[in-house]
């Protein structure tokens, strides 16, 4: 008999489901003592599986003690709440449950911007102070108005399918979602600085990441359309909260409709909760019913089969294959992934892809590996964890065309993983890996250069002219800014080269600059494999 720890409050079905299954024993503790980690430690070796939202937190400390766990099942897209490597090193299998509140989160843009096209929130708040303000709250019409979507994502996406049904004009920005797959949404895709300057109403779809962290700010907020209305239903770092008040105060933004904030619960004081034309929720997004028992359902369907088949279903951190088909392809898995991050750390545009598989690895079933490459390419462009089940999906819904083809030629590797970005032009649009010893990876070719790189920790990949003194001019400039090299190595094409460094310590924006201005240097990018 398996058991399970429910945590957090978790709708009963996923307690029904588990229990049905005639193997699994249930536990259900909603103490919040419980949940410290101190408490957790001691309890969480019991079971062979924790089920939890987000209110639990499962760190490195926890999973010391994680005796007879196997998996942790998070009712919910998010995973910061647990840490995964400690898990994967554990051999702890970590599921989600995306898509689960999609629809939810979207609603609740929509009925966002309705509440704040017709003042909604500010009428309630008057007649229950007795007044009958009628004529202060005149509103604007949503039908024939256009919708600004930033970031089409799943929610965006959705987001843009209801705004259609209302009869307004959809059009949307998203660096990683080519014209096609927006035009099949009856969605136009433009850059953002168009989408800025022509949309009545702006909604915010992206996660959090370095370019998006205060994307609504002073100079994106002068490019809109006077009277503007901002809806944020994403995460709150995106919005400068200081630079959207000015804006407000100054007319260029009619109003504002934010589901999320930079600090949550967010300090009483803070000077945009009093302004009349702003309107707030309390990170309700996901907060339905409907979406809490989906989530539920879910995890605890997807639990109990890796508890009683072994099968993995939406595993953040392992491949939704069999165990012993795992241990063999696990050394090829982890390559294809580095690949993929690589090349979307420095290309991060959306391409359509072509991988190809020869030698000893086509005795497998290679699709988990063309996943893993997606896993790794399509996690450079989000803050949530893509896994190996979902990867293709989403490469569906941003347009890239996956092809998939294998060759028996040997040639100079006993298995080799070649992806190709086609369409791309400009050098790197391809990466050519290896696996040596069974287990050590290897890029073997970028672009047309070939060499014999490790995918490990902090890399720095430089284009240069192949002319004297490149090479002591980056170790001194490196040097300089106490960066150890840990292992450098260079491939040469006619009057062309490419460096690939590991560094112990990962380079600041200034380390980068330096070695831009070195002569000879064509462009210096650093990436970062996990």
């Amino acid at each position: 008999m398996y058991r399970v720890m429910i945590r957090d409050n978790m709708a009963p079905l996923a307690k029904d489901i588990l229990e049905a299954t005639g193997q699994i024993e249930v536990v259900v503790d909603n103490r919040k003592d419980t949940g410290e980690p101190e408490k957790l430690s001691q309890l969480i070796g019991e079971f062979d599986g924790v089920a939890i939202r987000s209110g639990t937190c499962i760190p490195a400390e926890v999973l010391a003690h994680s005796g007879r766990l196997k998996i942790i099942g998070r009712a919910g897209i998010g995973v910061d709440n647990v840490d995964l490597n400690a898990a994967t090193e554990k051999g702890i299998v970590v599921m989600n449950a995306p898509g689960g509140n999609t629809v939810t989160t979207a609603e609740h843009a929509i009925s966002m911007m309705l509440a704040l096209a017709r003042n909604i929130p500010q009428a309630t708040a008057t007649m229950r102070e007795g007044r009958w303000e009628k004529k202060k709250l005149i509103g604007v019409e949503i039908t024939g108005k256009t919708l600004g979507v930033i970031g089409l994502g799943h929610i965006g996406r959705v987001v843009a399918e209801r705004a259609l049904g209302l009869k307004m004009k959809v059009i949307a920005t998203d660096p990683f979602v080519s014209e096609s797959a927006a035009k099949d949404l009856g969605v136009e895709l433009l850059a953002l600085d168009q989408l800025l300057e022509r949309a009545d109403v702006i909604s915010l779809h992206v996660p959090r990441l370095k370019e998006t962290l205060n994307m609504i700010n002073a100079e994106t907020l002068s490019k809109m359309k006077p009277g503007v209305r901002i809806i944020n239903c994403s995460r709150g770092e995106i919005v400068n909260l200081d630079a959207l008040l000015q804006a407000l105060n100054s007319g260029q933004v009619a109003g504002a409709a934010l589901d999320v904030l930079p600090q949550e619960p967010p300090d009483p004081s803070l000077p945009i909760l009093q302004h009349p034309n702003v309107i707030f929720t309390p990170h309700l997004g996901a907060a339905t019913g409907e979406a809490q028992n989906k989530v539920a359902d879910m995890i605890a369907k997807q639990m109990a089969a890796y508890l009683i088949n072994g099968v993995i279903i939406n595993a953040v951190n392992f491949p939704s294959i069999s165990r012993e088909l795992m241990e063999q392809i696990r050394p090829h898995l982890q390559l294809a992934e580095n690949m993929g991050s690589l090349m979307g750390q420095l290309v991060r545009k959306p391409h359509d892809i072509t991988v190809t598989y020869s030698g000893d690895i086509t005795r497998f079933d290679t699709r988990p590996l063309t996943r893993a490459i997606l896993k790794g390419l399509l996690g450079v462009f989000t803050d949530k964890p893509v896994n190996f089940v979902s990867a293709l999906a989403l490469a569906r819904d941003k347009g890239i065309h996956v092809r998939e083809t294998t060759s028996q030629v040997r040639g100079d590797y006993s298995s080799l993983i070649q992806m190709k970005l086609e369409g791309h032009e400009e050098e790197p649009n391809e990466i050519w890996g290896t696996i040596f010893g069974k287990k050590y990876q290897r890029i073997v070719r970028l672009g047309r250069i070939y060499m014999d790189a490790i995918p490990e920790g902090s890399m720095i990949v430089i284009q240069n002219i192949d002319r004297p003194g490149v090479i002591g001019n980056v170790g001194t400039t490196l040097g300089r800014h106490n960066i150890n090299i840990g292992r450098f190595q260079l491939g040469r094409l006619k009057d062309r080269a490419l460096c690939m460094v590991n560094i112990d310590t990962p380079a600041a924006e200034d380390v980068l600059k330096d070695l831009l201005a070195l002569p000879n240097i064509i462009s210096a990018r650093q990436v970062h494999f996990d």
